[in-house]
């Protein structure tokens, strides 16, 4: 499935869709959009990689299961809550002392949240300086290619270049951001 196609629909509709005709390929564009979201709250609590893949895959089938038994208007909200409830529930039942650090107990649900955003932030920042250091033709072809999802035509309409120029400028841009962001990120 073309999650793309769906992704300027917003959580609640698709929500709505789903209750309407209770058909799971809601879902599946629904629950991609939170797996960063699942797998970093199943690592806050497991600590495991692997214990948190699983655990994120068993929240995913719980959600299919007891989402059509409840009416949620906050989605992000309500599986943030499975996915806590399962993994202190696993630990409890793993017979482990469920050891609850200061950092858990200490900051808010969202912070996980607040992290992401952050951490998207500080990447959108060294991406928008390594744009700046690309040749200027290299730049508005990424630009606008990636960032305003425009056409190799509409590219070539906007830029005056040959197809050819176009994509070796495109090729060139990605492969010199993708250098220049991980010298900067070092």
């Amino acid at each position: 499935m073309n999650l793309k196609k769906y992704s300027h629909i917003e959580d609640k509709e698709l929500l709505d869709r789903f209750y309407a005709d209770h058909d799971n390929k809601w879902l599946g564009i629904l629950l991609p959009r939170y797996t960063l979201l699942l797998f970093g709250v199943c690592m806050k609590y497991l600590k495991n990689e692997t214990d948190a893949e699983d655990a994120m895959q068993q929240v995913f089938l719980k959600v299919i299961s007891e989402l059509p038994k409840y009416k949620v208007d906050y989605f992000k909200s309500w599986v943030y809550m499975i996915a806590k409830n399962h993994c202190l529930m696993k630990l409890r039942n793993n017979g482990k002392n469920i050891e609850i650090n200061e950092r858990v107990m200490a900051t808010p649900d969202d912070s996980l949240d607040k992290e992401i955003v952050l951490e998207k932030d500080r990447s959108l920042d060294v991406m928008q300086r390594a744009l700046q250091q690309l040749n200027e033709e290299q730049r508005k072809c990424v630009v606008l290619f990636y960032l305003e999802k425009k056409s190799y035509a509409d590219v070539a309409e906007l830029t005056g270049f040959t197809m050819l120029q176009i994509k070796s400028h495109i090729q060139n841009g990605r492969r010199n951001l993708k250098m220049i962001m991980l010298n900067d990120k070092r």
